[in-house]
């Protein structure tokens, strides 16, 4: 059944409903895990893993590198629910199915949601596989999650976004980096493409114009929605591959999950000791 403004309080708060009975645990905390960057969700413990088909009305990965599946378990002793894989536009889903899992997020209880993704470099500082906290976003994607009536039982009509990233959980990030004796993570600008292209040299060139640090296909209807349901918003993208121009050679998907791979333990003992702090 499609989501819309009517009924997507009724469907978050079911499938809510029915993640809390597959799990005794009760997260705070909501993890986004992106292409290639599942592995974390392999490391918890006392973990439940629910497919997205058994989910009420979540809507289910079809892209490669995305398992596609819910893990409530322990990272370090604190509950959290991790999304292994997520849905994007170029699947044929809308902005509203894309934000719909912080919908249910937020009516777990989640307060506090970490978002990764795998992500183009427009910064030519960037090296291929930097962790990027995102620090504002540009939609670019021609949809917004919020259109349609709004539920004020979910979130105001005309949310906030100027800290659409919280600055608080990017000190965090930033401390726990340097104790972890990692080089100053970059800060950046993500911009939101609808995709499945990669993007033209051209493209490229515009969106380093308009401020863009980082490109990509998701993350943004995610923030939107996080944000609307006043959840507070840590985004970290992977580096995987520098965008369309940068060096002059082609881009292939396989390279992205490569990179993913080679820089999971980073990312993960980064997200751990985040955890550790916001938990």
């Amino acid at each position: 059944m499609t989501i819309t403004a009517a009924n997507e309080f009724a469907f978050a708060t079911e499938a809510a409903n029915f993640l809390h009975s597959q799990s005794p645990l009760r997260p705070a905390i909501g993890i986004v895990l992106g292409s290639g960057l599942g592995a974390l969700a392999d490391e918890l413990t006392h973990a439940v893993r629910i497919s997205y088909n058994s989910i009420p009305y979540f809507p289910v990965s079809t892209a490669i590198g995305h398992a596609g599946q819910m893990v409530i378990g322990l990272c370090n002793e604190i509950p959290v629910a991790v999304m292994q894989g997520r849905v994007h536009l170029y699947e044929g889903y809308s902005a509203k199915q894309a934000g719909f899992p912080m919908r249910v997020f937020g009516r777990m209880g989640i307060r506090t949601v970490i978002l990764t993704n795998a992500a183009g470099g427009i910064d030519r500082a960037y090296s291929q596989g930097a962790l990027v906290l995102i620090r504002d976003h540009i939609n670019l994607q021609g949809q917004n999650p919020l259109s349609g009536a709004n539920d004020d039982r979910l979130g105001p009509r005309f949310p906030d976004m100027t800290e659409a990233y919280s600055h608080r959980l990017q000190m965090i990030a930033q401390e726990q980096a340097a104790k972890l004796g990692m080089v100053a993570l970059a800060e950046g600008v993500y911009v939101g493409l609808p995709g499945p292209n990669y993007e033209t040299p051209a493209e490229i060139r515009y969106l380093r114009a308009i401020g863009a640090d980082l490109v990509g296909m998701s993350t943004v209807p995610e923030a939107i929605v996080a944000r609307h349901m006043g959840m507070e918003v840590l985004a970290i993208s992977c580096v995987t591959n520098m965008a369309a121009g940068i060096l002059g050679q082609p881009i292939q998907h396989q390279e992205v999950l490569d990179t993913g791979e080679r820089v999971k333990g980073q990312l993960i003992s980064l997200v751990k000791a985040v955890l550790t702090v916001v938990g």
